[in-house]
C-alpha cells in the first residue's frame, strides 16, 4: 500500500509544472530507499548528477552521504529513504527560492506521511529552513534533537558543506552517531557498527 502510495506520488512530481524549475529539468529526483524506513534523510534538492539520473544523492555529495551512513551501519536498500525539500534541480545548483520550497513542499509531506519514519535528518540549512523554521540556522541547531509534529528531527550539515570545509565532518560525525545511538533505543537495539561500538 505504501509503495503503491508512493508511485502514485512520484508520477504527479514527474508531472509536476507548479514552479518554473520543471522548464529545466532533465528528471524530477523524487526519492530512494526502502518506503518501509525508519530514517528519512532529506536534503535540499538535486544537483546534476541527480537530474540526469533521478536518484537523490549519486554525484560526491551522496558518495560522502554513503560512506556516513555505511560507518553507522545503515545502507539505503534497508535503513534510510532519501528525499529533498524540491523534487527540480535550481540552476547552478543553487538554493531553492522560497516560492519554489513552497510549490514542492506539499509533496514532502505526503511522502512523510506516507513513510512514517522514526527519525528525520535534515541535511542542511535548505532542509531546515524549508520543513522546519524559515529563521533557524544550521549552524546553531545541528546536533540538537528537535520535534516536528510527531517526528523527531535531527539536524546536521550538507554532504555537500562537509565537502568544502573538512573542519564541519567531525560534528557531522557526532550528530549521526547521536542517530545511531537513538535508533538502537527505538528501532533496533542489535544494530551495531565496528566503526562506533569498538
Amino acid at each position: 500500500m505504501v509503495e503503491k502510495e508512493l508511485v502514485l506520488l512520484s508520477h504527479k512530481v514527474k508531472n509536476c509544472t507548479n514552479c518554473d524549475l520543471h522548464l529545466k529539468r532533465t528528471n524530477t529526483v523524487f526519492g530512494a530507499g526502502n518506503p518501509f524506513a525508519e530514517i528519512l534523510l532529506i536534503g535540499e534538492g538535486p544537483g546534476r548528477d541527480e537530474d540526469i539520473q533521478g536518484i537523490p544523492f549519486v554525484g560526491k555529495s551522496g558518495q560522502l552521504l554513503d560512506k556516513i551512513l555505511g560507518a553507522c551501519g545503515f545502507n539505503r536498500d534497508e535503513h534510510v529513504y532519501i528525499a529533498n525539500i524540491v523534487k527540480c534541480r535550481p540552476p547552478g545548483n543553487r538554493d531553492p527560492k522560497p516560492e519554489e520550497r513552497e510549490a514542492c513542499l506539499p509533496y514532502l509531506h505526503q511522502q512523510i506521511k506516507l513513510i512514517q519514519p522514526k527519525i528525520i535528518i535534515l541535511l542542511g540549512a535548505t532542509a531546515l529552513k524549508g520543513l522546519i523554521d524559515p529563521n533557524a540556522r544550521i549552524t546553531r541547531v545541528r546536533g540538537k534533537w528537535m520535534e516536528w509534529e510527531e517526528y523527531l528531527v535531527m539536524p546536521t550539515y550538507h554532504p555537500s558543506a562537509l565537502l568544502r570545509n573538512a573542519g564541519q565532518k567531525k560534528d557531522a560525525w557526532e550528530d549521526f552517531k547521536m542517530v545511531y545511538y537513538k535508533y538502537r533505543e527505538l528501532v533496533d537495539p542489535t544494530h551495531s557498527s565496528p566503526h562506533i561500538d569498538s
